[in-house]
């Protein structure tokens, strides 16, 4: 199996919520169960190269949070020096798995962890990060989230600006998360192949999250990168509609279904048992991805630690050989398994330096 480069894991913020990043506290060169993501379990899934998440509340504290879920991943990785290395570019990301070690990348999930500063944008750049996702689940001032009332239709002037600006310094324009009107703004506006860093098919699962077929045809012009989630709310219509009637019913009883307090509650109000995702959610993704946007624009972005639930096949990371087989079952040639797994976001990294680099 081709070494996977996954686009999004939210083990910072998991790792805080378990212990506020103390790494004396559990040991990630062993067994942490409490997670989706351990040294042993990467090792497994045969993941070289992952972009660690840095996702943090939207509220007046975010960008002093998500310096300190960077100062996290620096502080992991010089933890495990035989086991991971920090990377920004594709040369070495490709050094760091000849050399059996994790490649570590960062990605910011949400433009408001830039305070609305193209100089916190380019410091963030500066130490190493890869990717910003425009928005998370609520808007920000210059940009229109998928899980939002949509305010500006898109992008206002200064979102125009924030992408051109991360196009200037080489920082991957990341759409999930946005509206698809951002999605269709973003692309018109960028001149480096964009990503969708965990995002699936919205023809296959009908959501916000999903990207239209119409935006993964403009992806493909673009040369960007879908590279599929396994979030159960996003890859089966059964989970969805299940989550969105669970959703009602926790607005009807002032719960609230995100906390782990509340959601028993909402489950026994509700009265009707959680449907389980499958791997053959997954796969259906990522054919039509592949049928749609060809197999040179699907990568994968499994979204371990960012949420509670996940395909019965796929737990943890180490399940990453489970969809690679089955995909190998169904007639994917080596060469396209190996654009899957690292071939294409290797080419996007590459390309947004290049972009970069000709400004």
């Amino acid at each position: 199996m081709h070494p996977v480069i996954d686009g999004h894991n939210d083990l910072p913020i998991a790792f805080y919520e378990l212990c506020e990043y103390d790494l004396d506290a559990y040991d990630l060169s062993g067994s942490v169960p409490q997670l989706h993501t351990d040294l042993p379990r990467l090792r497994q899934g045969n993941v070289g190269a992952q972009f660690w998440s840095l996702w943090v509340p939207q509220d007046e504290h975010a960008v002093r949070r998500t310096f300190e879920q960077l100062d996290f991943v620096r502080r992991f990785v010089e933890r495990f020096p035989d086991a991971l290395q920090l990377a920004t570019t594709a040369d070495e990301v490709e050094a760091a798995m000849k050399a059996g070690r994790v490649a570590s990348l960062m990605g910011m999930e949400g433009g408001h962890s830039i305070g609305e500063s193209l100089g916190v944008l380019r410091v963030m750049r500066a130490l190493g990060v890869r990717y910003m996702t425009l928005t998370h689940n609520n808007n920000v001032s210059w940009a229109d989230s998928a899980t939002d009332e949509p305010v500006l239709g898109g992008l206002n002037d200064f979102g125009e600006a924030v992408v051109r600006e991360m196009n200037r310094i080489g920082m991957l324009v990341d759409l999930s998360h946005v509206s698809a009107d951002t999605m269709r703004h973003a692309l018109r506006v960028s001149t480096s192949p964009v990503i969708f860093s965990h995002s699936s098919a919205r023809a296959v699962c009908d959501v916000p999250r999903n990207v239209p077929d119409d935006v993964l045809t403009t992806l493909a012009a673009n040369d960007g990168v879908c590279m599929v989630t396994f979030v159960p709310y996003f890859v089966s219509q059964a989970c969805a509609d299940w989550a969105a009637g669970a959703l009602e019913v926790a607005k009807a009883n002032g719960l609230d279904p995100h906390s782990p307090a509340d959601q028993a509650k909402v489950a026994e109000l509700y009265g009707t048992p959680e449907p389980v995702a499958s791997l053959a959610d997954v796969v259906a993704h990522v054919e039509h991805v592949r049928e749609v946007a060809g197999i040179d624009h699907i990568g994968i972005g499994g979204d371990y630690d960012g949420v509670p639930a996940l395909p019965a096949e796929l737990p943890d990371v180490s399940s990453y050989p489970v969809l690679f087989e089955a995909l190998a079952g169904r007639g994917w040639s080596g060469q396209d398994l190996a654009k899957l797994a690292n071939g294409n976001i290797l080419r996007v990294l590459r390309a947004a330096d290049d972009v970069a680099a000709a400004v």
